[in-house]
């Protein structure tokens, strides 16, 4: 057997354990942990310091970490909310969203910016469920109708988003029409492993065994949920489709199917997000850093004014179709929705990297797409708790200046 270093590990793993210590010491320095990390990585690898390359165990550390935030993204889906009215209203918005991206795409094609505009524009129309659910936490707003709203269009533009890549822009596709009978056909398959479960779920016998094992050694829920997971990915690149695929619905099959949570096993998705967000995940971000490559953005200027154009492009593209929700939120919160909706990194990171191992991406539009998603992350969740706890304060102020009433005889 080859023997494998593991300095790059530990140098990920520390930086993985540095930043969110170091940001917990500073809390008036509202800076996301993921930006962080993907800003050390790439300090630490080869576009600076050059102490850090990607080697094999890298790469298996950060596969995993990609497979693993993609289904913990899909367990985030609230099915439940994904219907009616709400449904209709969140759909329009992304089908708005991608036909403004692709407007902005063949524009930017048109002027040499770009190769690829429908990759392009699928890219940005995806948006950060991890980072947006945290901040309508923060302002308390994530059982309200509006965070649901929010959530609701989060969840359609993540899924819609993994959907579209896989579509037209898989490692072996055939064609979109192969490609979206595969799709149909993972799909189905894990619907079918999904009733599956919730069967087997009912039997009081394996109730009772699970129950018995999943908070002991054998920790029996969260190796399921690792083969359900693993089991998703390896059909997903069977079928020549994207691994993203397969870990997306492995999250969300996990949601349905798991309904009994805080009854009968309140610690199991505290233990996913443990070994995801804990372990895993950052190794794909840290990674992301140091895939990154510094020396193309900044070797031409024209590269980097990119950047300020691609975050734009992504304002309107997810921020503009948020009007939709004016009737329904008021002015206020329909622009603090646009800026959440236009929050993304993960999703852009992940089919960034994908689209320039395909060459469908240069090194350039790649590293000027992921530096956008970054400033996202920076700008618009600031912005938009800003704004939606000012306009709090202000209904508040109002309440309390309001004159009281007097009975007069």
């Amino acid at each position: 057997m080859p023997e494998l270093s593991l300095a790059g590990v530990v140098m990920v793993a520390a930086v993985a354990f540095a930043v969110p210590l170091l940001l917990g010491l500073a809390p008036g320095l509202r800076l996301p942990s993921v930006v962080l990390e993907i800003v050390v990585g790439i300090v630490l690898g080869p576009s600076v310091l050059g102490w850090v390359r990607v080697d094999l165990p890298l790469q298996v550390l950060s596969l995993l970490g990609l497979a693993f935030l993609l289904f913990l993204a899909g367990l985030e889906v609230d099915v439940d909310h994904l219907r009616g009215k709400l449904l209709g209203l969140v759909g329009a918005g992304f089908v708005v969203s991608v036909a403004i991206g692709l407007a902005f795409s063949a524009g930017l094609a048109a002027f040499g910016l770009v190769d690829t505009p429908l990759l392009v524009a699928i890219i940005l129309t995806a948006t950060s469920l991890g980072v947006v659910i945290p901040v309508l936490k923060d302002a308390g707003q994530v059982e309200s109708d509006f965070g649901q709203l929010v959530i609701a269009a989060a969840s359609i533009a993540d899924f819609g988003a993994v959907i579209l890549l896989s579509l037209f822009f898989s490692r072996e596709a055939t064609g979109p029409g192969a490609q979206l009978l595969l799709i149909g056909g993972l799909v189905l398959l894990a619907v079918g492993i999904g009733v599956g479960v919730a069967r087997a779920g009912r039997s009081v016998r394996l109730s009772a065994d699970l129950g018995r094992l999943q908070d002991s050694s054998a920790q029996i829920r969260v190796r399921g949920a690792v083969l359900l997971l693993a089991l998703l990915v390896l059909v997903a690149q069977r079928l020549g489709l994207e691994t993203i695929l397969g870990a997306f619905l492995a999250g969300a099959i996990l949601r349905v199917v798991d309904r009994d949570e805080m009854m009968t096993h309140p610690r199991f998705r505290v233990k996913l997000e443990a070994l995801g967000y804990g372990f895993l995940v950052p190794f794909f971000f840290v990674v992301s850093g140091v895939r990154f490559n510094l020396e193309a953005l900044t070797a031409d200027p024209a590269n980097l004014r990119l950047v300020p154009l691609f975050l734009a492009v992504l304002l309107v593209v997810r921020g503009l179709p948020a009007w939709l929700y004016r009737p329904r939120v008021g002015t206020r919160r329909m622009v603090v929705a646009g800026l959440l909706q236009a929050t993304s990194l993960p999703f852009i990171v992940a089919a960034a990297q994908i689209g320039m191992e395909l060459g469908k991406l240069d090194q350039a539009t790649g590293a000027a797409l992921v530096a956008a998603g970054l400033l996202s992350v920076l700008l618009f969740p600031l912005a938009a708790l800003t704004i939606l706890r000012g306009g709090d304060t202000g209904r508040r102020a109002d309440r309390e200046t309001e004159p009281t009433s007097t009975v007069t005889t």
